[in-house]
């Protein structure tokens, strides 16, 4: 990279952050209902941290991990190019599932249950669900590890139908059994009452990922070269760059175990003490433990397995399907790289912030309904849902608007015509992904865990239907899986409304969660493609983007409160509130007294 694009890397790097940082910090505050001002008021951050506890510091960690997670990528994607994320993407789809199937469940499980004899001051038999677990983590984690090890040549190809993924996979493959190890770990001390080695190794484990990822897509990549030479064919250099970022995720991985086990070393004597003092007459067998991990596993893991494995399917079935229809591999695996690496990083940025504030939802959900209030039920859901649209309808207005502004901002070394073609087309997912997650949480703060599973399962179907007839009849290639995407997002969103409606009689408010949104979202669409245009002739396009993007915050802002999408006394019940009304009073966006 010549000193004058490392130096405009630099800048932009910096004006990413700060757009990052500051909404991830505004989420914190806003999730946990934190007001600023108390925080100024508290001698140290110790006294913050203490205050908010396990929430506060799992928030934290939570938004430095996001941070990372989301900075990393770009330069990543710079290095390897669309080809090599293709690569990159199809060993992580596989990767993905052999995490389901193995330990996405046990730090939620062995939390659980550990808690709950914990609570009970059963500690011996905590320390038996902690070593079933080992015991299982170990079994189920290393034999998926050899299998994706051994068989990697065989999923690449025949199932993946793109065989120089096989070198990415078999590096993420040993990453199977550490996380499993982890996920037992991690658990343990969460059942402790312990959040600080989760959230410590959380930021440890990315940090070590993005610095392994960058510099490993780098070296890997020049020594592919090298290899694609002598070999006549050019695609080593990416297969192996996409193994030089996986290996980021292998080494964050384990410096994330080594630390926990290091923490587990030294607290191991003090929970000997403890088992020592536990005189509780009750001891579980390991069959029954067993037994326990078991029931807790199995829901979870087939919960997650329907939601996410639409991925894997996606790859599978889009790479036969382009492969029978006579495109090279090279061809579908930048598509491919294009649609997981600059399309689904964008679209995944709003979904998570949908997530935060459904996760938010639950707790509260839970306890008004066992008051038996459904009015009050359904003003919680009714509030979350018009909030969740506030920021999901303009993101999406966002995307049809500037998209391909946007992305040559962030991945100005990638030619993005296709992925701004991806982005404008699929931003109505971000609206039906937000929704789908919150109709989601709801139900399961219902205590209707199966009900989302079924509608998940139902759309997957539906989704995988219309993705083969848009590939295989109609020919769309990546834009099939793009819009099947669409589909699935609505299909869940409707299920669930129906659940919703035949469960609690609950039916969704349109005017100010839907309409007022939308109208406010077009008219900052509208300002924002002109303040783009005219800045575009004098300041270039970078400069041009980071204008029209601040221009539609604050044309957003506006209009969403004249058109009366947030009333007065949700405006004060926001970090620093007043002030917001006192602004919006000299702009003559309110009328009439005080309240």
């Amino acid at each position: 990279m010549n000193p004058r694009k490392e130096a405009t890397y630099r800048m932009l790097s910096l004006i990413a952050a700060v757009i990052f940082v500051l909404p991830c910090v505004f989420l914190v505050f806003l999730t946990f209902d934190i007001n600023p001002d108390d925080l100024w008021q508290m001698d140290s951050l110790m006294e913050f941290i203490c205050a908010y506890k396990n929430t506060a510091i799992l928030a934290i960690a939570g938004v430095i991990t996001k941070l990372i997670g989301a900075f990393y990528r770009i330069p990543l994607l710079n290095i390897i190019g669309t080809e090599g994320n293709g690569y990159y993407s199809v060993a992580f789809s596989i990767y993905s599932v052999a995490l389901m199937l193995t330990s996405y469940s046990l730090p939620l499980a062995v939390s659980k249950l550990v808690s709950a004899r914990v609570a009970v001051g059963e500690y011996k038999n905590a320390n038996k669900i902690f070593r079933g677990a080992m015991t299982f983590a170990l079994l189920a984690g290393g034999i998926v590890s050899l299998l994706v090890f051994f068989g990697a040549d065989f999923i690449a190809t025949t199932i993946m139908h793109l065989d120089m993924s096989a070198y990415a996979l078999r590096v993420l493959a040993p990453c199977i059994l550490i996380v499993a190890l982890l996920g037992v770990l991690r658990g343990f001390f969460q059942g402790m009452g312990s959040m600080i080695p989760t959230a410590i190794s959380q930021v440890i484990e990315q940090i070590v990922n993005a610095v392994i990822s960058i510099a490993g897509a780098y070296l890997l990549f020049n020594a592919g070269r090298v290899v694609g030479k002598t070999r006549c064919d050019k695609s080593f250099g990416p297969a192996y760059a996409a193994a030089g970022g996986t290996l980021g995720t292998v080494l964050g991985a384990l410096s994330a175990l080594i630390f926990v086990g290091f923490i587990f070393l030294a607290y191991h004597k003090v929970f000997k003490k403890k088992m020592k003092r536990d005189h509780s007459g009750k001891r579980e067998s390991y069959r029954t433990v067993y037994k326990v991990l078991f029931v807790t596993i199995a829901p979870v893991i087939l919960s997650a397995t329907v939601y996410n494995i639409s991925d894997f399917v996606d790859t599978a079935l889009f790479n036969n399907v382009m492969a029978a229809q006579g495109f090279s591999k090279k061809e579908y695996a930048s598509l491919l790289g294009i649609f997981q690496g600059q399309y689904s990083t964008m679209i995944n940025v709003p979904l998570s912030i949908s997530s935060a504030l459904a996760a938010s939802l639950v707790p509260s959900l839970v306890a008004t309904v066992q008051t038996g209030n459904r009015k009050q039920v359904h003003n919680k859901i009714n509030t979350v849902s018009r909030f969740n649209m506030l920021i999901a309808i303009p993101c999406a207005v966002g995307f049809i608007t500037l998209a391909k502004p946007i992305l040559n901002l962030l991945y100005f070394t990638q030619d993005n015509t296709t992925a701004a073609r991806m982005l404008q087309m699929g931003a109505l997912s971000v609206v039906f992904f937000c929704l789908s997650t919150v109709t989601n949480s709801v139900l399961q703060g219902l205590d209707d865990m199966m009900t989302p599973v079924k509608n998940a399962a139902i759309s997957l179907v539906i989704h995988i239907v219309t993705l083969f007839l848009m590939l295989v009849v109609l020919k769309w290639n990546i834009y099939a899986v793009v819009l099947s995407k669409i589909i699935f997002s609505g299909a869940i969103c409707i299920l669930n409304a129906k659940a919703l409606r035949d469960r609690i009689g609950y039916v969704q408010e349109k005017k100010k969660t839907f309409l007022i949104p939308t109208l406010a979202s077009l008219i900052m669409g509208v300002i924002a493609i002109v303040i783009h245009l005219i800045f575009e002739l004098f300041a270039g396009p970078y400069i041009a983007t980071i204008i029209a993007l601040l221009a539609a915050v604050a044309a957003y802002g506006v209009s969403i409160v004249a058109l009366g999408g947030i009333t007065e006394e949700e405006l004060l019940g926001m970090p620093k509130g007043a002030a917001l009304v006192t602004i919006c009073r000299r702009l003559h966006l309110i009328r009439g007294e005080y309240k």
